[in-house]
């Protein structure tokens, strides 16, 4: 029957119930991590942000994370378990470098400047070596010498992680998002093709010359050329 007299006033009142947590895991720490890198970019990523995202305190986090470096490093393997391999094939190897170097850095665009994660890094997680068992794989059965192989494993990962975070960069200072900066830097190379032509001729001649073919192609476009390049070159190391 208490429930129907009022309280007194020198009782204080008790406090509702806190809504039921979900247990953190490790992959629940990588998802709000993502959350935090989409929107503000790499850099916001840390302990300290990813437990505010999921509304709890940082120590709460090391029971399943040892350190920001193993939290990152869990971000990029969650990228890189997307890219599926091909069986080696020795006809097709050069267009099955070409698709799964540009499916990475298609992963790479999806989410800001995670590129930047795999700079001056060497692979030890599963997906990271299983990206580097996958691109050597094609170049061996395509002949390509095992040092040539090895080598060029390197620079391609290299040349994808470079372009996509020069993709990331440039997002980051004409624009908030990737359609947005496309517009503004689309802006900026009109300003730029102007700029040249009035450069002076004689110290300049190519250059003024030729400035609509400097700038003509997209992003996309000077990803695959310079990809090709690169595996247009191993080509001409392949065992006869």
């Amino acid at each position: 029957m208490t429930d129907v007299l009022p309280p007194p006033p020198w009782k204080k009142p008790r406090r509702a119930p806190s809504p039921a947590r979900e247990p953190l895991s490790a992959d629940k720490i990588v998802d709000a991590a993502f959350k935090v890198l989409d929107a503000e970019g790499l850099d916001a990523v840390s302990m300290r942000r990813v437990a505010d995202e999921l509304n709890t305190g940082a120590a709460s986090l090391y029971a399943h994370v040892a350190n920001k470096e193993e939290l990152l490093e869990l971000i990029r393997e969650r990228v890189l378990s997307e890219i599926q391999l091909p069986e080696p094939d020795p006809a097709r190897w050069q267009q099955q470098l070409r698709e799964v170097a540009s499916e990475i850095q298609r992963a790479y665009a999806n989410h800001r400047d995670i590129a930047r994660l795999s700079l001056g890094t060497i692979p030890v997680g599963y997906h990271a070596l299983r990206m580097g068992e996958g691109l050597l794989a094609i170049m061996l059965a395509g002949g390509v010498p095992p040092n040539v192989a090895a080598l060029a494993t390197d620079r391609i990962a290299l040349y994808v992680a470079a372009d996509s975070y020069e993709g990331a960069l440039i997002v980051s200072r004409h624009g908030l998002d990737a359609a947005d900066a496309s517009e503004r830097f689309q802006a900026r190379l009109k300003e730029i093709h102007e700029y040249y032509r009035t450069l002076p001729r004689d110290k300049f001649p190519s250059l003024t010359t030729h400035v609509d073919e400097l700038i003509q192609a997209d992003s996309d476009e000077r990803f695959a050329f310079g990809l090709d390049m690169l595996i247009r070159s191993l080509a001409t190391y392949t065992e006869s």
